[in-house]
């Protein structure tokens, strides 16, 4: 009897085992259709592919999240990763991979005007004149403290949608969004009197990067590893400039020709890779890439736009 309870307690053993290195296998992420949110799982499947590996990926029941409870879904082991904007708060919390997805673009802003408004922002040219204007923000959203920290004047609703409403209604003046964000927005609004400010753009620190739960080191180290093998032979440059997102957006915002306006980011954690310039976002490169997108393989970069 005791030969068959052993017999059984190696069984189980063996499958808990098989069950764990399953579990460690399998990436968690959410399906969605949303081009922006899409982008960080092409870009995990991307760097992946860089290394030899068993991942298989399993999409959530949710098909969308709130960064909030993305957080707590990788805690919890319900989601394998996400790609947010980093604060120190948040890196005490999970594990960073400390390679901005975006080459800081999150931090590359243009303005979601009232069409017509145009006349308003022409003779703006500093962060000071700029502060005559009010801007619309998420209430609970990693940009806000950065605009509040600068001293600009806003209107923080809770709600996203309800900030295109209010700014058509005239409750504030521009509404700031990352590069690949407002022509879509927009486009998508055909019923309100909206238009992207075509001269401006607000430039500060930013680093979104992918986080994991901290209990899942292997798929960070993986990631962590892939992403500089990508970095180094230039494969991740072509590929970021290339993406129909990215590609989209800077054709569409003209960096080059837009009077950039500088803004301070005091909740950019002193860890950030500032020194690393080929992570960043190259104010040449994206010119060129307004035109076409640019073969950058092999190619060291150097950021200037920071």
């Amino acid at each position: 009897m005791s030969i068959l309870k052993t017999i059984i307690a190696a069984a189980v053993l063996a499958g808990s085992m098989l069950s764990l290195q399953a579990q460690a296998a399998t990436i968690r992420y959410i399906p969605t259709d949303v081009p922006k949110d899409k982008y960080q799982v092409e870009l995990v499947r991307f760097l992946l592919s860089k290394i030899d590996h068993d991942y298989e990926f399993v999409p959530t029941q949710a098909k969308t999240m709130v960064i909030s409870r993305q957080i707590s879904e990788i805690m919890s082991g319900n989601l394998s990763f996400a790609a947010i904007s980093t604060n120190q708060q948040l890196e005490q919390d999970l594990r960073p991979i400390r390679i901005p997805v975006l080459k800081g673009m999150l931090g590359h802003r243009v303005f979601i005007i009232r069409d017509g408004d145009q006349h308003r922002f022409a003779n703006i040219h500093s962060l000071v004149e700029l502060k005559q204007m009010m801007a619309g923000q998420g209430r609970f959203w990693g940009s806000t403290p950065i605009f509040e920290s600068a001293g600009m004047p806003m209107v923080t609703p809770p709600k996203y949608g309800s900030l295109f409403h209010m700014l058509e209604g005239g409750r504030f003046d521009y509404f700031p969004r990352a590069i690949h964000e407002p022509y879509s927005e927009v486009a998508s609004r055909p019923e309100l009197n909206l238009a992207v400010e075509p001269n401006l753009l607000l430039v500060y620190p930013s680093a979104t990067y992918l986080f994991t739960a901290k209990s899942n080191e292997k798929l960070a180290a993986d990631l962590e590893r892939a992403f500089n093998l990508a970095i180094n032979d230039g494969s991740f440059d072509q590929w970021f400039y290339s993406h129909p997102l990215i590609h989209d957006a800077l054709s569409k915002v003209r960096m080059a020709e837009r009077t950039i306006i500088h803004m301070e980011n005091p909740t950019l954690p002193s860890s950030a890779p500032v020194e690393r310039k080929e992570l960043w976002l190259d104010v040449d490169v994206a010119t060129k890439t307004s035109a076409s997108p640019p073969d950058l393989a092999g190619q060291q970069l150097v950021r200037t736009s920071r």
